[in-house]
């Protein structure tokens, strides 16, 4: 595509300011028309050799794994073929759900020269996208012309969830410092369920730890140290259906259990047990339960690119498929966006559940519920608003009064809270030995 660039439109703005005094002094029109016809072969030659100009070659590098809402930098190599300068305007044509910043570009290139760009990438969306080629425009010797060029190759990216979140617990968890995130306990030896070792008594161990046997053998005070079970199951039930679509936010609360599933995992694998992923709400996606750093990995591939459905979430057949797939006991984690009219559907499911796992409903709770009641009410409609939320919330309490009393243990956070809380509800039922 050849188009006229700002100097040939200035050009032509002077030459038809200059036309219309040659309609007022006339005695001007054999030099304007001079001028004129001077200038259009000056313009065809600039566009004949435009028209030649060769097109830069053009190297993408993106890092293998994006993060949604990370921003990362991409880098561009150009290099100019020719035997002559060239300047030009680079635009990458990035992929439409990414936020970009330093595109386009200007740049001037010697003979033979090559030259690196960076620009922000942030995606805001998850799931396979691709950078196309990138766009050149090319301006003429004299600049009148640009011509546009593609060059480079087609390159796709995958967008994952974001695990930033990962990498910060492991730092944390390597200096003895989750609390700083809100991890409020973590594995502490002597209170499990397992035993562990012999080991002499200290100040603060409970006498029940005391090993009287060991004790009366070496005439000193054993302790016996339990640490929590391993090996256990651990399934996450997610929901991919429309309540899931909504926002608090950048994230939808899709994104926000995504997050929250794979820090779970995470902690669960370095506590030695086994995590595995069912999906339902329109999508049906499972991971069988692994023991290893590849089940964090198998999750993240099998639901970077689930984006929730119109669906309503059919909780029974979630139950049966687990009944189904997991035969041995597991504590089997449903994360969902729970209503009123999920009583007649997801009470039974929780039932049949409970019959051989450890169930456990976390559900995400709209953080505009909070800001509605602790809003200052100085109008009418304010007052109707904080009665409505008020309202619901009991409502809401009420309802999960009765999952608990079905045998389930129930969680029922805001979007922002609930890797933490579903982390420290998990670290939890492991020491009580409820696993």
């Amino acid at each position: 595509m050849i188009l006229p660039a700002t100097r040939l439109l200035w050009a032509l703005t002077a030459l038809l300011g200059a036309a219309i005094g040659v309609a007022i002094f006339s005695e001007f029109q054999p030099q304007w028309t001079v001028l004129a016809a001077a200038f259009a072969v000056l313009c065809a030659i600039d566009l004949a050799m435009a028209l030649r100009l060769p097109t830069p070659l053009v190297a993408r590098q993106v890092p293998a794994s994006l993060a949604l809402g990370v921003p990362v930098d991409v880098r561009l190599r150009v290099r100019n073929p020719s035997g002559s300068a060239i300047t030009a305007d680079v635009h990458d044509h990035y992929p439409a759900s990414f936020e970009c910043q330093g595109m386009p570009r200007r740049l001037s290139l010697k003979p033979r020269e090559w030259t690196d760009l960076a620009y922000e990438a942030r995606p805001l969306a998850r799931g396979e996208m691709a950078f196309s080629t990138a766009e050149l425009r090319l301006f003429s010797p004299f600049g009148l012309w640009q011509v546009t060029r593609r060059a480079g190759e087609a390159m796709p990216a995958r967008v994952y969830p974001n695990f930033r979140a990962l990498a910060r617990y492991t730092l944390l968890a390597t200096d003895n410092r989750l609390s700083q995130i809100g991890v409020l306990q973590v594995r502490r030896r002597g209170e499990g369920m397992e035993f562990h070792q012999l080991r002499e008594y200290r100040e603060g161990d409970p006498p029940r730890a005391i090993d009287w046997k060991a004790t009366a053998r070496t005439a000193r005070l054993i302790a016996r140290e339990y640490e929590e079970e391993k090996d256990q199951r651990v399934l996450l039930v997610i929901d991919c259906g429309r309540r899931m679509a909504s926002k608090d936010g950048e994230l939808s609360h899709f994104d926000h259990t995504l997050n929250a599933a794979l820090l779970l995992a995470h902690v669960a694998l370095r506590q030695g047990d086994a995590v595995g992923m069912l999906t339902m709400g329109g999508i049906s996606r499972y991971c069988e339960p692994r023991k290893s750093v590849g089940a964090v990995h198998a999750i993240l591939n099998r639901a970077y690119d689930i984006e929730p459905t119109l669906a309503v979430p059919d909780y029974q057949q979630a139950a049966r498929d687990v009944m189904v797939r997991q035969r041995r006991r597991a504590l089997v984690i449903v994360l969902t966006n729970l209503r009123d009219e999920d009583d007649d559907s997801l009470l039974p499911a929780l039932k049949l559940l409970r019959s051989r796992h450890l169930v456990v409903l976390a559900s995400l709770r709209e953080a505009i519920l909070s800001r509605a009641l602790t809003a200052r009410v100085d109008s009418f409609d304010r007052a109707v608003t904080h009665a409505a939320a008020a309202d619901y919330l009991a409502a809401r309490e009420r309802a999960f009064r009765k999952i608990e009393t079905a045998g389930a243990i129930t969680l029922d956070v805001e979007p922002e809270r609930l890797p933490i809380a579903l982390v420290n509800r998990y670290l939890g039922l492991k020491r009580e030995g409820r696993l």
